[in-house]
């Protein structure tokens, strides 16, 4: 089956590429796991030298990784450079501080010494998705490279070019040959990759339902995966909270990258005492983004990838509304060419509504008023999912109760959630499991060995 790049924002065929065939994928598996063999030996200054080099590669070629980012999945201009300085910044990060992340850890036993060490694993397959088409890859292959690990890229298949040019620029800065591989083959022979005796773990960026087959199949080979999935984040406002600063971060938490974002806020729960004042100022912002050309530098909310995921999304707000949600703005699909949809508010959907219950990837607000802060826990901790929860107070009491009791792999008080290299990353219950970036990150795909030496 061909893999066919689409611009979102006309629907135009950019590109056509062909498939990998069983051959080629043959091919480049062998060849990953000739890679390794070799480049698990190349001392760690010397990867953490490559890694420096694949980040001003980025920064040289900025504007057009990022021109191919709008092209392919309608990333806002702005947005697309601001991903690309980030995944610099990435491999930076792990070019400098890579070595004393993997450090030896000296442990005091009865042993003359004993310690541990991180060595690497092998070929890992990362199955990533588009809506973060260069920073979803980054944040796996910076760490994954420097360990001494060799990558092959599974991406999502409506951003072919992109996957490319990632393949691109890590040889270009040096790389031996398959040390970094695309892989253009459709996601249903995931599954059967993982199962290949050369590939020794796996990590995956997508859905709970794509998780959760890739991680029966790597349950049933026995190795290690990272999943990182679905989110339906909980965005709270308490009646200390700044207010403008809560409904101006309300709107740029939700329609970021368009709404298409795992840790995107989605359902915003405001305390009654202030629900009026904040319900206000965030429709009437919500309302007034600047939808259109994502490559016009006035757009605010540029398209949805593709047109099945503007249906799924429009089949989630109708069956919330038929449901007893009130529409406050939006609502619909946006005439014209492209995949456009209206920025959308929500109120008073039921628990068990779409807007409410699943993840939402388009610019859907779900608003729901509640009457205390133990209220508000509860409704943040009634999704299924529990990858990333911001709040807006200003009392400390109220800001340590929700540090503590909101089910999330992050919370941000006074701010977004959002991803840095420098923290980790990653959630619990449905939005999967093991951490991304940081120390964590690096040594979820090494061997944690103990070493005892005794006299």
């Amino acid at each position: 089956m061909p893999i066919a790049s689409v611009n979102p924002a006309t629907g135009e065929t950019l590109r056509v590429f062909a498939a990998h065939s069983a051959a080629e994928v043959e091919t480049r598996l062998d060849l990953a796991a000739r890679a390794f063999a070799t480049w698990r030996r190349v001392p760690l200054l010397e990867r953490a030298a490559l890694l420096a080099r694949v980040a001003n590669l980025f920064l040289e070629q900025r504007e057009a990784l990022a021109e191919l980012m709008t092209l392919e999945m309608g990333k806002l201009r702005g947005a697309a450079l601001a991903e690309v300085d980030k995944c610099a910044l990435c491999f930076r990060h792990y070019a400098e501080h890579g070595a004393g992340y993997l450090a030896e850890q000296e442990i005091a036993t009865d042993a003359l010494r004993s310690f541990v060490r991180h060595e690497p694993l092998g070929p890992v397959l990362a199955v990533m998705p588009w809506n973060f088409p260069l920073w979803q890859v980054v944040r796996f292959a910076a760490p994954a490279l420097l360990a001494g690990n060799v990558g092959l890229l599974k991406h999502a298949s409506n951003v072919p070019q992109v996957a490319l040019a990632i393949e691109a620029i890590i040889a270009q800065a040096g790389a031996p040959p398959g040390v970094f591989q695309t892989l253009l083959v459709e996601g249903s022979r995931a599954s059967a990759l993982v199962a290949d005796a050369r590939i020794v773990a796996a990590t995956l960026t997508g859905s709970d339902g794509a998780g959760r087959a890739l991680g029966e199949a790597a349950g049933k080979a026995l190795k290690k995966v990272v999943l990182e999935l679905g989110g339906s984040d909980p965005f709270l406002v308490l009646p200390s909270a700044d207010l403008e600063k809560a409904a101006r971060t309300a709107v740029q938490a939700r329609v970021q990258n368009a709404g298409q974002s795992c840790i995107a806020a989605k359902r915003f729960i405001v305390h009654e005492q202030v629900y009026a004042q904040f319900a206000e100022r965030f429709v009437a912002q919500m309302a007034a983004l600047k939808v259109g050309d994502p490559r016009d530098a006035a757009t605010e909310l540029g398209p949805l990838s593709t047109a099945a995921v503007r249906e799924e999304l429009d089949v989630q707000v109708q069956q919330s509304l038929a449901l007893g949600g009130k529409l406050l703005t939006g609502g619909h699909r946006l005439p014209g060419p492209g995949f456009f949809y209206a920025p959308t508010v929500i109120a008073d959907a039921p628990a068990h509504a779409p807007v409410r219950r699943d993840e939402l990837f388009g610019p859907v607000a779900a608003l729901i008023r509640a009457s205390s802060l133990d209220e508000m826990i509860v409704v943040a901790n009634e999704t299924q999912f529990g990858l990333g929860a911001a709040a807006f107070t200003r009392d400390p009491l109220e800001s340590a109760r929700l540090i503590a009791e909101l089910e999330a792999g992050c919370v941000f008080i006074n701010g977004l959630v959002k991803s840095d290299p420098r923290l980790p990353f990653g959630g619990i219950k449905s939005s999967g499991f093991g951490r991304e970036l940081a120390g964590q990150g690096i040594r979820e795909f090494v061997n944690v060995k103990t070493v005892w030496i005794g006299a």
